[in-house]
């Protein structure tokens, strides 16, 4: 593979041969021809636009105001809970606005949030604008976490491969919690749990689950959720977790879908078979646009149930859970590629003092934000939530915050 130095100079090369109109020999034959020296000037602007991206990311992420923060200083308002941070798949501003999507949508988060008030719950939610739409979820995950615009494959190897300050990290740094992953769509190593500082990190292989893929899905949302309570939140022998959980049943092409099931009746997930042989082919799915966003708002509508149903069940006064899109689905969906890049995020807990902390954000109550809420940057959240809860920065160097400043324009 070239170099990008080496790239740069070669592609000059070309260049200027094509600008003199150099040839070859008694034929005559053009050196480079117009198109190629069109591609090659672009793909020029590409390596010096990624070579600029590049040093302007690595200063940005040295800057961090909470990198030297003591231990007793990060979340103490949040001490003793369990902390849920849960992504939900695909799960954007289409869902709750769409006319097509909406009202099937809306309807569950409606029911939803009744159920929940009526458990002793409170919610709260808003609007993320996410780095990126239609796919690339990691990313996602790493800007909520890092608190940095994570908008490309670069930035995220960077990152990843950095000591940065997630989420997951300030709660280990602490002391007094134990860091777990659900990752039910992961199936072979992940390196990057350990840039997320997890303690362990329960792949598709340690679910326990014996039924049939979903979709692009291992494991049905409701069945990673269960079988998290099994392996650690029902477990009282140790530390306050915190935990994030991807649910992936809402990732496309969204057919055959699962069903909620009673929650005492999924075993070992074989008796998922018939609900997957009983459902919609993608390849048919994919035939009428109206049917993927018929079969999306399902998904959707699933993947919340299978949440907040969670909650209802097995949370209790220490349990706290935030959950939000990764990012917006396909322009199949969407309805453009133009389309916002927005995402709904939800605070839900039953200890008044947890939503107390965040009464300044202007969120709107329930699990469904309006049209209006207050809509930030995703990378702008981990230092809204931190300060929160309690998290004080060190003065000095490295006070300056690094999160929203990424030199992308966007909202405030």
């Amino acid at each position: 593979m070239l170099t990008t130095r080496t790239a740069l100079a070669l592609g000059t090369v070309w260049i200027v041969c094509a600008v003199f109109g150099l040839q070859t020999g008694a034929d005559h034959v053009d050196i480079a021809s117009r198109n190629n020296v069109l591609l090659l000037q672009n793909r020029v602007k590409a390596v010096k636009a990624g070579m600029e991206d590049s040093k302007e990311f690595a200063k940005l992420a040295r800057v961090d105001r909470f990198d030297d923060t003591p231990a007793e200083k990060l979340m103490p308002d949040l001490r003793g809970k369990n902390v849920i941070f849960t992504f939900i798949e695909s799960y954007g501003r289409s869902a709750i606005e769409d006319p097509e999507i909406a009202p099937g949508v809306n309807s569950v988060l409606k029911k939803r949030t009744e159920a929940l008030d009526k458990a002793g719950f409170s919610s709260r939610s808003g609007w993320l604008t996410s780095p990126i739409s239609g796919a690339g979820s990691w990313m996602g995950h790493s800007t909520l976490m890092s608190g940095l615009w994570i908008a490309n494959q670069q930035r995220y190897r960077s990152v990843t491969s950095s000591d940065r300050m997630t989420l997951v990290r300030a709660f280990r740094k602490t002391g007094d919690y134990r860091m777990v992953g659900i990752m039910p769509g992961v199936r072979r190593s992940w390196p990057e749990g350990k840039f997320y500082g997890m303690d362990h990190v329960y792949d598709s292989r340690e679910l326990g689950y014996k039924g049939p893929y979903f979709s692009w899905s291992p494991v049905p949302d409701q069945f990673s959720l269960k079988a998290f309570e099994r392996l650690e939140h029902s477990k009282a022998d140790h530390k306050p977790l915190m935990a994030t959980i991807i649910l992936a049943s809402s990732h496309n092409p969204w057919s055959p879908l699962p069903v909620m099931l009673p929650w005492n009746k999924m075993g070992d997930g074989s008796v998922y078979q018939g609900i997957h042989d009983r459902g919609a082919r993608p390849t048919e799915v994919w035939k009428d646009p109206h049917r993927v966003r018929e079969q999306y708002g399902k998904a959707i509508e699933y993947s919340v149930e299978s949440l907040t149903e969670y909650m209802e069940k097995y949370a209790d006064d220490d349990t706290v859970i935030v959950f939000l899109g990764d990012h917006q689905p396909v322009p199949t969906v969407t309805g453009g590629r133009n389309a916002s890049k927005d995402v709904p995020i939800s605070i839900v807990a039953r200890d008044d003092k947890v939503l107390d902390k965040v009464s300044d954000w202007g969120w709107d109550k329930g699990l469904k934000p309006s049209h209006k809420a207050p809509v930030w940057r995703m990378d702008k959240f981990r230092d809204r939530f931190m300060t929160a809860y309690g998290s004080e920065p060190e003065t000095g160097a490295g006070t300056k915050s690094t999160s929203g400043s990424s030199g992308d324009s966007g909202k405030k």
